[in-house]
Order: C-alpha cells, then structure tokens, then sequence
C-alpha cells in the first residue's frame, strides 16, 4: 500500500495513512493488518510482521488510517517512512467489533494505543442512529491524542492517571454515571479485566491486544484460553477468532 501521510499526534503516537484497494475489504471496525515495517528489504528490517488496528477507513478514496506508538525496531522503522512510500500490508485481518443490536445508546471505553479501533467504532454507530459516549484513558496529557475527533461524534470524558488532562484516575471511576445499552471496550488488559468486573449486566465487547506471529491463525502464538471450561475447543486465536470477544469469553491474563 501507499502511504499518503504521516504525522506525530503525541508523544511517541504516530497517524499513519495508506492507499490501496485493500481497503475495499474491510467489513466491521475492530480489524486489523498486519504490516512489515520497510517493506521487507534491507538488513536491518525486522522478520516479523506487527499487528496494527484500523482506525478509520474511507472506501471512496481507498483510503484507511492507522495509529500506533513507536516502541521497538520495527515501529521506529514505520515511524520515518515517507510519503509515496510503498509499504507490505497483509489484511485486512479478524473479527472487529459487532455492530447489530447496539441499542440507541453506546459505550465506548479505550485506553492509551487500544483507542484507535474505537474511533472508527464510533463512526459507524452514528452512522446508524446510535448515541455514543466515550470514555478514553491515558497516561497524562502527552499521550492524549483524538479528543476533537470523538468529541465531534458524541459525549467525550478523557481520564488520565496523573490527572494533567481531563479528569484524574482510571476508565471505570466514571462508568456508572453513564447510561448506555451495550459497551464496546479496547485497551490493556488490567483495564479489560476492571471494565469486565464494572460492565455485568449489558452486553460487553472486549478487542484483544495480543502480540502475533503469523496474523492468519497458523502459528498459535496469539492463543488465549476460554474460560468456560466444557468450551470443546478450549482457546482463542486473537487473530482470526478475535480480537473481538464476548466479555467472559476468554481469560484475561
């Protein structure tokens, strides 16, 4: 794919858009690609591929944007690709967030780089009539990154832990003021596992972060346990099965 743009959006967090027919594909937000940072060629690019969610698409410019956070070789290799660069994108890839039975009123919860799958979320549920809150973690204001953007799209609470934007503290401090029908969450797992303990009595869908090899469901390095114990299978792979679940569905460990 091409890339058409890229720029820093906070600290470390890096907005990166591609052009290309593949995006054409795309069903339901909550997929994802997987992309080999340099293209595959020359000696210091990494072997494997990285996982990176799909923020937003646009289907009539064959266009899709993606946000991820520079961390290690290869997103520091991303991180200074240039435009009319050709990157090797295989995708798009899983099973994202479902979008029948939302109900009128949603409720968005992400937290630091499990946010952008959530935007083109969000998108899509006002697209269909539904009333959105967002309730968006981060670390402090250096990380805080597409307030304007959700604010546009519905109710918007930003949380941080140092309390040096929005409201000070963690997602779940604010949830029970909200009134919702169904919750769609993504982020780190502590802060799954403490939306999942907050969010019993709606239906909850969590997206999965999870470190991948193959990305196609071949290798078993994204498997992750189920946790009703008569399930005949027995486990996940974030990559094909998910990365969205049911809540309880998998464990979160």
């Amino acid at each position: 794919m091409r890339i058409t743009a890229q720029r820093e959006i906070a600290d470390d967090i890096f907005e990166i858009r591609l052009q290309g027919e593949m995006v054409l594909d795309i069903r339901e937000p909550g997929q994802f690609v997987h992309m080999l940072p340099g293209g595959g060629s020359g000696g210091a690019s990494p072997l494997l591929r990285r996982p990176i969610s799909i923020c937003s698409a646009d289907p009539a410019n064959k266009e899709m944007t993606l946000i991820y956070r520079r961390g290690g070789l290869g997103t520091d290799i991303l991180s200074h690709a240039e435009p009319d660069e050709r990157l090797d994108v295989l995708g798009p890839l899983g099973h994202g967030f479902p979008l029948t039975g939302s109900g009128k009123r949603a409720l968005v919860i992400g937290g630091g780089v499990g946010v952008p799958p959530l935007f083109g979320l969000s998108e899509e549920l006002v697209r269909r009539g539904v009333q959105v809150t967002h309730v968006l973690g981060f670390r402090s204001a250096k990380d805080v990154f597409y307030v304007k953007a959700f604010a546009a799209l519905g109710r918007t609470i930003i949380m941080t832990e140092d309390g040096t934007a929005g409201q000070k503290g963690r997602v779940t401090d604010v949830l029970e003021g909200v009134t919702y029908d169904v919750a769609y969450a993504c982020g780190p797992l502590p802060m799954l596992k403490a939306v999942e303990n907050e969010v019993t009595d709606r239906p909850l869908y969590i997206s999965m972060e999870q470190r991948m090899g193959c990305g196609i469901g071949a290798c078993l390095a994204c498997v992750v346990h189920t946790v009703d114990k008569n399930d005949g299978k027995g486990y996940r792979r974030v990559c094909c099965d998910g990365p969205v679940f049911k809540a309880r569905e998998v464990e979160l460990c």
